[in-house]
């Protein structure tokens, strides 16, 4: 259903005709002013995207810039009224009132360790100096908050943070008898304090303490892109490029890439091992974890130093990988309205090599509401696929990573944006933005959460709505020129986030309600929603966490197995 004021556009044209939907990277015109002193990136062939003429580059890819060099988003020079570097005073115009609590609210919910800033903690109750909620600082959760200081010209946290976590990463790491791999990053950790003996000590959790003690898959490779960020915006190569990073990039790699008995490139999973930390079915090959190791997959080989024999051991295998991953996910999990035809009129039990159902999925495993929900412009990335399983389920955080990383191609980002705009009631509602669609209920519920409490439908995982999603929105909205939509879920999430206090998520069909058991003044909710106004202040900050396609990692050009169509 779509909501007054947004456009209906076909996804191979999307890029033109609504002048709004660049106005704001017109700005770009003028090049930041820079104080400090950059070296050149990893990846300077990188991010040519946010068009200044507003047209689509030639063979339909995403829109242009000038020139690299506005891509980095500057430490110093002017700031605005958000507290964020700005590249001129024509960017700076007065802030909404909530920036200034948000700030506020970020900064109580930083964490020392032996007098440096190290990080922030889930949560914290303003109303009184002690912390009595979340006392960790958890990997994933951190993202936003080291963005959004990032974007504000404080690289120090992030720089602490990715250091102390490199150091947990060499902790021996024990669940029970099992000893965990090299690469493996912790969930989160926090400070111990001994006021006796003044001293302090960090504590990781890499899964012993988890609900149902599940490793964190996606801490490793959040540390990856994190890394990167850091990198592209302080134009500092030293940090990635020390042996003690090289190296746990390379355990990371390592422990993702070894080898077993998968036939698919894909990264084989338990459930509850990335941001849906709780049982909901994503056991397999979910699709969050899939584009966030596209990610850092890439981020990985931008970073990774050849001069060592291991480092190009280990970049050979990642490009290796990444060849036959980009060609899986673009083929095997994509769904538009065309490929759902094609998959409900499949054959099964197909056997040898002239198989059209390669995954042998069964068209009457194919839910109802998929037919309703799949408008004729538009598609997107399902969220598993294995052997005779498709889960077609819609999940936020892998289709906006798969934009963000150029796992999608241009076509296919686009078509993701067009299904945000054509069902806008279903993603967004009236709080940005569901994790997942739709909620499962009812036996089904039973089954696949066993009887979760806490997931029932429309909450939590299952369907809850979450404002720390914002950030990806936005920034996939910048990628792919559809500001309007940054613009308008920004709006929402205004009108109730700090009146509501900063929850964690909410529930209900249209997010109406605040999350049954979700926790206030969550400070990812808090980093999501500034890192979200930063960016839609200033679009150069996308090149901190937006990869442009690398076409020379996609020769031969790779297009669809003929017998993968029916």
């Amino acid at each position: 259903m779509e909501v007054a004021g947004m456009r209906k556009a076909s996804s191979h044209a999307s890029m033109a005709a609504d002048p709004d939907d660049y106005d704001l990277t017109r700005m770009l015109n003028h090049r930041p002013r820079i104080n400090v002193d950059r070296q050149r990136s990893f990846d300077d062939r990188s991010l040519a995207e946010l068009s200044i003429s507003g047209t689509a580059s030639r063979g339909g890819g995403y829109p242009m810039m000038e020139s690299y060099e506005s891509m980095y988003s500057p430490g110093g020079g002017l700031r605005s009224l958000c507290g964020t570097p700005a590249s001129s005073t024509r960017l700076s115009f007065d802030p909404h009132p909530l920036v200034f609590d948000a700030w506020d609210a970020l900064r109580r919910s930083l964490v020392c360790f032996r007098g440096q800033p190290l990080g922030t903690i889930a949560a914290v109750d303003h109303s009184s100096d002690e912390v009595l909620n979340y006392d960790q600082v958890f990997v994933r959760d951190f993202v936003p908050s080291a963005l959004a200081f990032l974007m504000n010209g404080e690289p120090e946290i992030v720089k602490n943070f990715l250091l102390k976590t490199l150091l947990l990463q060499g902790w021996e790491k024990r669940i029970d008898r099992f000893k965990l791999g090299e690469g493996a990053m912790p969930a989160s950790f926090k400070v111990l304090k001994d006021p006796k003996r003044g001293v302090e000590r960090l504590v990781a959790d890499f899964g012993e303490s988890a609900i149902g003690r599940v490793a964190p898959v996606d801490s490793g490779f959040w540390w990856i892109i994190l890394l990167r960020a850091y990198t592209k915006s302080t134009g500092d190569l030293s940090l990635a490029e020390t042996a003690e990073c090289q190296r746990g990039i390379r355990l990371i790699m390592n422990q993702c890439l070894a080898e077993g008995f998968d036939t698919f490139p894909t990264l084989l999973c338990a459930d509850g091992c990335c941001m849906i930390d709780r049982r909901m079915g994503v056991y397999g090959y979910p699709i969050e974890i899939q584009a966030l190791f596209f990610m850092a997959l890439r981020c990985a080989l931008l970073m990774l130093k050849p001069d060592a024999a291991e480092g190009k051991e280990t970049m050979d295998r990642v490009a290796t990988r990444l060849h036959a991953l980009t060609y899986h996910m673009r083929s095997y999990f994509w769904l538009d309205f065309q490929q759902l035809n094609d998959v409900y009129r499949y054959r099964t039990e197909e056997y040898s090599h002239t198989a059209v159902n390669k995954f042998n999925v069964i068209p009457e495993s194919i839910p109802d509401w998929v037919f309703d929900f799949m408008p004729s412009r538009g598609g997107y990335f399902v969220g598993n696929v294995s052997p005779a399983r498709m889960d077609f389920r819609w999940f936020a955080l892998g289709n906006f990573v798969a934009i963000l990383a150029s796992m999608a191609t241009p076509e296919q980002a686009a078509a993701i944006m067009d299904l945000v705009e054509e069902r806008w009631e279903d993603l967004i509602g009236e709080m940005p933005l569901k994790i997942s669609f739709p909620a499962i209920e009812s036996h089904e519920w039973e089954f696949v959460t066993g009887c979760d409490p806490k997931n029932t439908r429309w909450s939590y995982h299952n369907g809850g709505s979450w404002p720390v999603l914002l950030w990806l929105l936005t920034a996939a909205c910048i990628k792919t020129g559809r500001l309007k939509i940054a613009r308008r879920a920004i709006e929402l999430a205004e009108a109730r986030l700090a009146r509501d206090g900063w929850p964690e998520y909410y529930d209900g069909k249209l997010g109406r309600y605040v999350g049954k058991q979700a926790r206030k003044l969550q400070t990812w909710s808090v980093a999501g929603y500034l890192v979200a106004k930063m960016m839609v202040e200033d679009p150069s900050h996308l090149g901190m966490i937006s990869l442009e396609e690398d076409r020379a990692m996609m020769k031969p050009v790779l297009k669809r197995s003929a017998s993968w169509t029916v």
